[in-house]
């Protein structure tokens, strides 16, 4: 009976997890393919809730303050230029840190949460209205990290191993790493075929994807293991908070907006030219 218990844990733990998916991929794949003021005003209310689970996680005196001003960046990108956003997030983290009552440390701790909470939404929505396919470019990529997520954990779990980061994620083993590259690596070479693009580019494409979620993943694990917490909140069964959910895409997100921008060419050699 002892020894059943953990089994019995898991996969309790997995039917959360796939009630969860059930429930939010159609949602994401919806105002994503919809994009625009739908995307926008999503976002903005996941800014939100990330931004009352970093009150919560850093035991925030000011959640309210920090809830609304993670949504106002969202709101900027809907009605402004991306440079609007932009400033927008930078001045609301300002006025977050400033309003914290404690000292410098935690002033600081206050404006980095505010520019993570409402950044990683953020990069969802610039991915998916920018100056190239943004349809493709988003559903594509939430797909791939959705796979190399899958990979992870069925892989990890499957073959288990040593674990890839033991203090900030004992869980996650480098047996689940790789499968979470070969999945997205597979995610690519069909991202190629999809759009008719050369698939050396789009197979390191759905590596890179792996890589940038895999190292938000660990990223959030190591905030919350320095703040004493296990989930950000209990919105998403089976996965935790909002945050724990979206950490790894939010990053990808980013990683992939800057690459689109900055690196020349970088659309056309994906298929992904407007």
């Amino acid at each position: 009976m002892v020894a059943s218990a953990p089994a019995s844990h898991k996969s309790r733990e997995l039917v959360l997890r796939l009630i969860s998916a059930a429930v939010l991929i159609p949602f994401a794949l919806l105002v994503v393919s919809q994009g625009g003021p739908i995307l926008g005003w999503a976002c903005a209310v996941f800014a939100a809730v990330m931004g009352y689970e970093w009150a919560r996680m850093t035991a925030s005196p000011i959640m309210p303050l920090h809830a609304v001003f993670s949504a106002l960046p969202l709101i900027a990108a809907i009605f402004f230029k991306i440079e609007v956003a932009l400033l927008t997030l930078g001045l609301c983290a300002v006025i977050v840190g400033a309003f914290h009552p404690s000292g410098p440390r935690e002033k600081l701790i206050s404006g980095f949460g505010l520019i993570y909470a409402s950044g990683l939404p953020l990069g969802l929505f610039l991915l998916r209205s920018g100056d190239w396919d943004g349809q493709a470019a988003a559903l594509i990529l939430m797909g791939t990290v959705w796979a190399s997520d899958s990979g992870a954990y069925f892989a990890g779990r499957g073959f288990g191993g040593p674990p890839l980061s033991p203090k900030d994620s004992p869980s996650k083993t480098w047996s689940g790493a790789f499968g979470a590259l070969l999945c997205s690596a597979l995610c690519g070479l069909i991202a190629a075929g999809l759009l008719d693009a050369s698939r050396l580019p789009w197979l390191f494409a759905g590596i890179a994807i792996s890589i940038a979620a895999q190292w938000g993943d660990l990223f959030e694990s190591s905030l919350k293991r320095r703040f004493g917490v296990k989930d950000t909140s209990g919105f998403v069964p089976g996965h935790g908070g909002v945050m724990d959910r979206v950490d790894g895409l939010g990053m990808a997100c980013i990683a992939a907006v800057l690459v689109l921008t900055f690196a020349s060419g970088a659309p056309e050699l994906l298929g992904l030219k407007a």
